[in-house]
């Protein structure tokens, strides 16, 4: 299934660059939001990868703490192509603390450990501190005023598209199960649901920037607390409303899909319903998986955004919510020429 070109916030970039080239090219450093309390029956350890993929790291922890490999968890993936560091959880009950030497190598440093009371879950973190740089491209006004805007304005909130899998496979995928065929391996059929889900959102998010609403406040837009996940709608717009929006403090939103009402109303749930009227058998696939209804922002605002021009490219510095995207960043400054594939880049 191939996929489209989702609409831009602010145009379609002019200039084009070579990304990740090497593993240096682009660095990942992921804020946890908490430090480790000390005590318990999980170790968390914290890593710094090159190259390497989050999952064969985990494997390689498990066998050197002498634990299942589900005893071994993370907050967040990490892209192999890349350096990254990030935090592991091993549940060790009863057990001393193992020797994790055998882990290290040239690719692999473990930067830190501690014990901590809690399971490190998928989604315990806060956010991803991101170093990137653009090759091959010069400086410019057109380039340092698209900078500018999307340090003030943001860009499309979409997930990248590393989530739909290769040639839009994991749509696919979705596509047959939504039509009866049954996958046994459940971290699959999680998978391809995200993909699905991912793509509702990311065409809603694309068809309000064709209609011109990506700032503008609709009837019964559902609106979320900046920094919170905490949402809600007004049938009306008002001038109070409007002016929280543009200051910042609330955010629009579009729908994750899945059981439960929607949280828009009055004219954002028309334009919703509108949107997604050819995807009936998506969202009644969804919502017969399981997954609740959830609210994304559609706009995505890069924190502590900086840049410096260097005589080989471009570096970018910015730090994101968890969940979100740095290639989404990249998509609104340039066509890039990458010399492979994504993975998760930067959720």
């Amino acid at each position: 299934m191939s996929l489209p070109e989702w609409n831009y916030l602010h145009g379609k970039p002019q200039h084009s660059a070579r990304f990740k080239q090497q593993p240096e090219d682009f660095v990942v450093i992921e804020d946890m939001g908490f430090e480790p309390d000390g005590a318990g029956e999980h170790i968390l350890v914290y890593v710094r990868k090159r190259s390497e993929n989050t999952a064969w790291v985990a494997g390689l922890l498990a066998k050197a703490a002498g634990v299942q490999r589900s005893a071994v968890t993370w907050g967040g993936l990490k892209d192999r192509h890349a350096v990254t560091e990030q935090w592991f959880g091993i549940h060790v009950p009863g057990k001393d603390e193992p020797d994790l030497s055998s882990v290290e190598s040239e690719t692999i440093q473990i930067l830190k450990r501690s014990r901590h009371s809690r399971k490190l879950r998928t989604g315990t973190l806060k956010g991803n501190n991101f170093r990137i740089l653009l090759r091959d491209l010069a400086q410019s006004p057109e380039l340092d005023a698209r900078l500018a805007a999307i340090g003030e304005q943001g860009v499309p909130n979409y997930f990248g598209d590393q989530r739909f899998g290769r040639g839009g496979n994991n749509l696919e995928a979705a596509e047959s199960m939504f039509q009866g065929k049954r996958i046994k391996d459940r971290d699959k059929r999680s998978l391809f649901l995200s993909a699905a889900r991912s793509y509702l959102f990311n065409h809603l998010v694309s068809e309000r920037l064709q209609a011109g609403l990506s700032r503008t406040l609709l009837a019964g837009d559902c609106l979320m607390l900046a920094g919170t996940h905490s949402f809600f709608s007004e049938p009306e717009v008002s001038e109070a409303l409007t002016q929280r929006l543009q200051e910042g403090d609330l955010q629009l939103t579009a729908p994750l899909w899945g059981r439960g009402r929607a949280g828009s109303q009055g004219d954002a749930l028309d334009f919703e319903t509108d949107k997604l009227e050819a995807f009936a058998s998506w969202k009644e696939g969804l919502e017969a998986a399981g997954l609740n209804q959830e609210r994304r922002p559609l706009i995505l605002k890069p924190v502590n955004w900086s840049w410096q021009w260097q005589e080989d490219g471009l570096e970018l510095s910015f730090w994101l919510p968890a969940g979100c995207y740095a290639t989404s960043i990249i998509r609104e400054l340039v066509l890039v020429d990458q010399a492979d594939g994504h993975e998760d880049s930067g959720q």
